[in-house]
């Protein structure tokens, strides 16, 4: 059997995975013959993680077995239809996470990644978000704890840094404030309080816990369906309509490559220090939502057309400044390989494969 036989247009996948393989900064020999606990593995960033494991895995004769946590088999199936039938070292553990139940005698190593993505999802659901963050989090280092695992890794989020001052890089150390009244800070405080359990975990147990807050990441296998706007802008490419924007676009941030994302998890699991949080971004796609929309509509021969609306109702973070630091990060070797540029032409061409 061909390694990555029946991957998904291939060219790109296989690329992105070689790529990470091939990253100098991860001690695969740390993996050999260990078990996996990967939640959130019908995500985007959790399916990318499971693929590249599996492939690497088998490249270089790794013996990994990967337990993908997830809630839609239907979904998983879909996602994972030629590594079912070819990789015999992942397993699926179908359940919520505030109470799955893993049936394994080891356990080495657990990301959690399971979390709602959507904003307008934070403003409907709000009790559901905080529930399912601090319940599941609570539940799986229990279960680290339970299972003495050698890494632990929690995926935060660039929103726990709140709104910091325009002009100011922002470290690991500057904690944003929230008001506690408005439902959408649902998804900040809860990761916030998310964070703080599993530095907890680390001191009070000794669970080997550690943070990845993520920047805005995507690449290939980002939904045509997507809301988010990164993803609307794509569409946009795709189907040669003008990007309309609902504001101004101010917001100015920092966005990952999701390969990029991937070595970085891996990195800070067999690299980083235990009871750390490492910030992950490219921090050279600094830019406002317009410059990225200007961006994509030169590239792709649309136009941008501002309608300011009233938003309230959809559940948008308010206008920030996030120009991240990731300096620590950097320090255990990691780097960030893809530019803006590059991420919209490949997320593009695979999204483009899948309609």
């Amino acid at each position: 059997m061909k390694i990555c036989e029946g991957i998904q247009r291939m060219s790109i996948y296989e690329d992105d995975m070689e790529s990470i393989l091939l990253a100098d900064y991860i001690d695969w020999k740390k993996l050999k013959e260990k078990t996996i606990v990967v939640t959130g593995a019908t995500g985007l960033i959790g399916s990318t993680l499971i693929k590249t494991l599996l492939y690497v895995s088998r490249k270089m004769n790794l013996k990994l077995r990967v337990i993908a946590l997830i809630r839609n088999q239907d979904k998983a199936k879909k996602i994972y239809e030629t590594f079912i039938k070819s990789y015999d070292e992942l397993e699926f553990v179908l359940g919520d996470i505030t109470n799955i139940i893993i049936n394994a005698s080891k356990i080495d190593y657990i990301i959690h990644g399971a979390n709602p993505t959507s904003s307008r999802y934070f403003v409907s659901n709000p009790v559901e978000v905080i529930r399912v963050s601090f319940e599941g989090t609570c539940n799986l280092l229990e279960f680290a704890r339970e299972k003495k695992v050698e890494g632990f890794v929690y995926l935060s989020t660039m929103e726990v840094f709140g709104t910091p001052k325009r002009g100011y890089k922002v470290t690991e150390k500057d904690a944003g404030s929230f008001d506690s009244t408005n439902i959408r800070n649902s998804y900040p405080l809860s990761k916030q309080l998310c964070e703080n359990l599993c530095c907890s975990y680390a001191m009070e147990y000794g669970v080997p816990t550690k943070i990845v807050r993520l920047s805005q990441t995507f690449g290939p296998g980002v939904s045509f369906n997507d809301r988010r706007v990164f993803a609307e802008f794509a569409r946009c490419a795709i189907t040669g309509e003008n990007i309309i924007l609902k504001t101004k676009g101010e917001t100015k941030r920092n966005y990952l490559y999701t390969a990029d994302a991937v070595a970085a998890i891996l990195t800070v699991l067999l690299k980083g220090v235990i009871g750390q949080i490492y910030t992950a971004a490219n921090e050279d796609t600094f830019c406002s939502i317009y410059e990225m929309a200007d961006l994509v509509a030169e590239k792709y021969g649309i136009q941008v057309v501002v309608e300011e609306q009233d938003i309230s109702r959809l559940g948008y973070a308010s206008t920030l400044y996030l120009d991240l630091d990731t300096q620590k990060l950097r320090n255990l070797g990691w780097f960030p390989k893809r530019n803006l540029s590059d991420m919209y032409d490949r997320m593009i061409n695979v999204m483009k494969g899948s309609l």
